[in-house]
């Protein structure tokens, strides 16, 4: 969740409007391809939403991401062309309260089929300690930790769930595939299940269940695996730790034997790197894969994920 909620701009708002059908007809060119072909075309907010959207769609859908490879998806503002795109979409898939801008965008868009992947699965609170003895001196990291955690993709329960669920949606959407996208969404539960497998036998016995991290997006695959998280920072990725948070963190990286601090691919690693040396301790990459680019461990969803698990393995002295 980022606490900093921002609207759609006025400025791009009222772009859009004075541009008025030549933008919508310009987009349409844009995705004309799509349609001629008789695909399905399917806006999504960031990369776990395009992942599921091209896995369950297969060949029948056109698959656009709002969010650039690369690109901190907290931060994403909606351009005015953007905002047209989605209008011209037969379907868009976000994950609300992540984006704001995208939230606000998809609210106002007359696209019929709008999912929301939080609607799928259950979202709970997590990271209520994150901040540490400074938290109750700091208002916004308090707005913060008492949202809902938006991560649910890193758990593959979860995101299995939310898979079901998109490929409902595609079915009734799009009916004249609705037995491709069954087929596909089965797959790729199975493929899921498999992972979740693979994460609770390689977790299951280890010599510390403690990692630090500098963003607090692991809560759900900490739970889901009988890990506990301790982040740098909230479920904002760019907020700044306080020095009691960073005392705290060092103090109990002692007592549990903490050996790694990780931090992730889409941020600098300078707050990461500034505490493991005070504290003795390596440094590693946990991806969010919340975007894939040339510095992600892995090509796709499930290879970054089997890179955290090794990551996780070898940090946690797995047995």
């Amino acid at each position: 969740m980022n606490v900093r909620r921002r609207l759609i701009p006025a400025a791009a708002v009222a772009a859009v409007a004075a541009l008025g059908i030549g933008t919508l007809s310009a987009c349409s060119s844009d995705t004309a391809k799509a349609a001629n072909t008789g695909r399905f075309d399917v806006v999504t907010s960031f990369y776990p939403m395009a992942f599921l959207a091209e896995q369950i769609g297969g060949g029948h859908v056109h698959v656009t991401s709002l969010t650039s490879p690369g690109q901190e998806p907290h931060d994403l503002e909606i351009s005015p062309k953007q905002i047209a795109l989605l209008q011209d979409s037969d379907a868009v898939l976000y994950l609300k309260n992540l984006q704001p801008s995208v939230d606000d965008a998809v609210a106002q868009s007359p696209v019929r089929t709008k999912v929301d992947a939080a609607s799928l699965t259950t979202l709970e609170k997590h990271g209520n300690e994150v901040g540490g003895h400074a938290a109750a001196h700091d208002a916004s990291k308090n707005e913060e930790s008492a949202g809902l955690d938006p991560h649910i993709w890193l758990d593959p329960v979860r995101y299995a769930q939310v898979a079901q669920g998109v490929g409902k949606a595609f079915e009734k959407a799009d009916p004249k595939n609705a037995a491709d996208y069954r087929k596909n969404t089965a797959n790729l539960v199975q493929r899921l299940n498999d992972l979740d497998q693979r994460f609770k036998n390689g977790l299951a016995h280890t010599r510390t269940k403690v990692f630090i991290t500098t963003h607090a997006a692991f809560g759900y695959l900490a739970e889901r695996y009988g890990l506990t998280e301790e982040a740098i920072n909230g479920l904002d990725p760019e907020s700044e730790p306080s020095a009691a948070r960073v005392k705290d963190l060092e103090t109990m990286a002692r007592a549990d034997g903490v050996s790694t601090v990780f931090y992730e691919t889409l941020v600098s690693d300078k707050t990461a790197k500034t505490i493991a040396g005070d504290a003795g301790m390596k440094t590693d990459v946990l991806d969010p894969i919340e975007g894939i680019t040339a510095k992600s461990r892995g090509k796709d969803y499930f290879s970054v994920q089997e890179a955290n698990l090794k990551a996780l393995q070898q940090a946690l002295g797995a047995k």
